[in-house]
């Protein structure tokens, strides 16, 4: 009797996957961009930031003002970063860079990680002139997870699980992801991205 309960429970669950295949789900996973210093010939350096290895589990940069920009494209994904800055810091996540030689909120989507920002409807979790903050969040002087997700025209930003930014825009559907170093002191840990 036991024997067949578990043939049965093994039935039930492989005629579940074969319908979650034949919907199209799947099982994608993370793959990482960046991990410590690991990672760093996904990207191409543009400016004149200080890119370096910071305690060993992380890169980061604390002069200069430049971008670590991937040598590949992307339309849909998500993106998952962890990044401490501090309070003054001004940095951010670019995504759908149209040209890595041109990174700016007119070229790229920028996610902002700026909680000094003088104009707060774009500071940290804000999408600069797309998607104004949700609340106010804060990053500074801590360790955050920042996630990206891009699917088609809608975008979504989280900082810490909570949502603080979401768009429909269609003007940019694909293109290079650029990590921005612009002020204060600013480290990434790990950067991962699953593609939808």
């Amino acid at each position: 009797m036991k024997n067949r309960s578990i043939l049965a429970m093994a039935v039930v669950l492989a005629g579940a996957a074969a319908i979650g295949v034949a919907q199209g789900q799947t099982n994608a996973a993370f793959g990482t961009l960046l991990e410590g210093t690991r990672g760093m010939d996904n990207f191409i350096q543009e400016g004149n930031a200080n890119w370096r290895p910071m305690g060993g589990d992380s890169i980061g940069a604390s002069i200069g003002n430049g971008y670590l920009v991937t040598k590949e494209s992307y339309g849909d994904f998500r993106l998952r970063a962890e990044v401490w800055v501090d309070t003054p810091a001004n940095s951010g996540i670019f995504i759908r860079c149209q040209n890595p030689g041109d990174i700016g909120a007119n070229t790229c989507y920028e996610v902002n990680l700026f909680d000094t920002r003088p104009g707060q409807e774009y500071a940290t979790g804000g999408i600069v002139n797309t998607a104004r903050v949700i609340g106010q969040p804060k990053a500074g002087g801590k360790w955050n997870v920042m996630e990206i997700i891009a699917k088609g025209p809608m975008l979504t930003v989280m900082l810490n699980g909570v949502k603080t930014a979401e768009a429909s825009d269609p003007k940019l559907p694909q293109g290079r992801i650029a990590l921005q170093y612009g002020n204060g002191d600013v480290k990434f840990r790990k950067v991962e991205i699953m593609r939808n």
